[in-house]
Formats: C-alpha cells, sequence, structure tokens
C-alpha cells in the first residue's frame, strides 16, 4: 500500500499545489488518498485525491494527461469550474462534473473569499503515470 501512496505523492507532488493566476492569490493543495492498478483494465489505474482550496484560492488553467478521465465530487464549499468551452459554473457540496481524456480545465476556483471549498478528485489514468496535472503556460 505505501508504494501506491508513493507514487500518488509523486503524481500530485510534480503538480501540485499549482499557483493561481495572480502570483499572490492563495494556493490549491491535493493529498492523494490512494492509487490502485485496475485488474480488469490492464494498462489503468484508479487515483483518488482531496483538493482544498482556501478561501480565494484557485488554480491555474491546466489539462491532465490525454489518457485520463477525470471525476470531480464537491465535498464542502462551492467551488467555480470550466472545462473546455463551458461557462463557468458554480458546483456546490454533493454535486459533480467529469473531464473527458484531453480536455482543458480554464476555471478550478474556490467561489468563495471567505470560506474553504475541497473536492474529491478521482482520475482512471494509466499505470505508473507520474505526472497529472499540467499547468499550461500564459
Amino acid at each position: 500500500m505505501t508504494r501506491f501512496v508513493l507514487a500518488a505523492a509523486l503524481a500530485f507532488g510534480l503538480a501540485l499545489p499549482a499557483q493561481a493566476h495572480d502570483p499572490e492569490a492563495p494556493r490549491e493543495t491535493s493529498t492523494p488518498i490512494f492509487t490502485r492498478d485496475l485488474p480488469n483494465v490492464p494498462g489503468k489505474a484508479m487515483i483518488a485525491a482531496e483538493v482544498v482550496y482556501p478561501p480565494g484560492g484557485a488554480s491555474p488553467a491546466h489539462r491532465h494527461p490525454d489518457t485520463a478521465f477525470i471525476y470531480a465530487y464537491v465535498l464542502s464549499g462551492e467551488v467555480v469550474s470550466a472545462v473546455d468551452d463551458e461557462a463557468p459554473r458554480v458546483y456546490r457540496a454533493g454535486e459533480s462534473w467529469t473531464e473527458m481524456p484531453g480536455a482543458r480545465h480554464r476555471v478550478s476556483r474556490n467561489a468563495s473569499a471567505t470560506e474553504p471549498a475541497k473536492l474529491l478528485a478521482i482520475f482512471v489514468a494509466d499505470s505508473g503515470g507520474r505526472q497529472l496535472v499540467f499547468p499550461e503556460d500564459r
């Protein structure tokens, strides 16, 4: 089990926390929860992480591996998200969205300037992949 947590830590540690658009803005943090190879899907793994946005916190625009599928579930607070050409939308605790392989996550931020927000990010990605988040250059 330790190697699974280590693999997840490497995957997120290389890319998160990411700096928001404003260098002075608060950063989100990501804590790996688990990584498990999928026995019925050779070469793929399920990876989960908790992402916490402090009040006013945000992530820069980013992508995930072209072979990764992402499911995001808001655990607490409210998160503003926009993937590809979608209009930004506020997701509240209990709501979720998905990101298709190769999608661009243009907006990802806490909707509140006074309360934290938290989400669970679940990836179905290539086994052994080290980096799961690729910030885009501005």
